[in-house]
């Protein structure tokens, strides 16, 4: 008789979410690439993406629709926590098991039953979305099929009482997770930011400006095809102006100028540093941004 084939949440080790106030850190690529829906409203169009040897398509069914950059809040809660781990000397792994009431206080959102509700239904938005990718894969014709969650479920004690959730992330991302310089610690600020845009503009900011003192610049076509958006490029670039004119994002200075032939592009560049702070930063009194990556 053959034997039944073990589910994959056996063979792995759970690891469970660390206590505390973690410091949030996102991982480069979901910062660099358009692997998330930006708006609230369910999208089942696919996002096909192509910049030179990167290819990136990601699908979601109709049932539930793609995976939004809320949903992708669960994954920096991830990175966040293996990284602590990692970091602690502590073992970590790719079955995580946490309370919805952890996750939820970590992203800054509230815990009432409305919240508990959205936090399941983009947990099976993160589950059913499909990636193909060719990034991090050895060769532009290899590629690397996987979902953002293999897997979740709830649990529940010995009285039916709930007891938390588990879930297993894909190796893809785990791995990425796991190599330092493919994770990036971000202000706790973003999880303030309501507008799918502007939580796209601000990774992508952060992953590209960094603290570099003379920052980075896009062509406004470019950041329209990378961002993924449904949206039309006159729309698009009107809600990019508007982001520019309020200031929103936490620790960087925004500016759109026009090149010689006219093209618009975005330039960004991170908040001056305060003079007292920069002393005691060449004094080694207090640690760099970049050591506390």
């Amino acid at each position: 008789m053959r034997k039944r084939r073990q589910s994959e949440r056996h063979q792995l080790e759970l690891f469970r979410a660390l206590p505390g106030d973690l410091a949030p850190r996102d991982a480069q690529d979901l910062m660099a690439y358009p692997f998330f829906s930006l708006a609230k409203s369910k999208r089942v169009v696919p996002i096909d993406f192509r910049a030179g040897p990167i290819t990136i398509r990601v699908e979601a069914v109709p049932e539930h629709g793609m995976a939004t950059i809320w949903d992708a809040d669960v994954l920096i809660w991830a990175a966040s926590q293996i990284v602590e781990a990692r970091d602690a000397g502590l073992k970590t792994s790719r079955l995580m098991a946490a309370t919805p009431y952890e996750i939820l206080t970590f992203v800054g959102r509230g815990t009432g039953a409305r919240d508990y509700d959205r936090l399941r239904a983009g947990l099976d938005r993160l589950q059913s979305t499909t990636v193909l990718t060719s990034i991090r894969q050895p060769t532009e014709r290899r590629r690397h099929r996987f979902s953002w969650i293999n897997e979740w479920k709830e649990m529940a004690d010995a009285h039916g009482r709930p007891s938390g959730l588990q879930l297993i992330l894909p190796d893809w991302f785990y791995s990425g997770v796991l190599d330092d310089a493919l994770v990036l610690t971000i202000d706790r600020a973003y999880f303030d930011l309501m507008g799918g845009l502007e939580r796209w503009l601000y990774r992508l900011v952060r992953k590209h400006g960094g603290h570099q003192a003379g920052g980075w610049s896009f062509d406004l076509v470019y950041l329209h095809a990378k961002s993924g958006s449904l949206s039309p490029l006159k729309h698009f670039a009107y809600d990019l102006r508007e982001i520019v004119r309020r200031q929103t994002l936490p620790g960087y200075q925004l500016l759109i100028t026009r090149d010689p032939n006219g093209a618009e592009r975005l330039n960004f560049a991170p908040d001056p540093v305060d003079p007292f702070v920069e002393r005691l930063l060449r004094r080694g009194l207090i640690a760099s941004p970049e050591e506390k990556l």
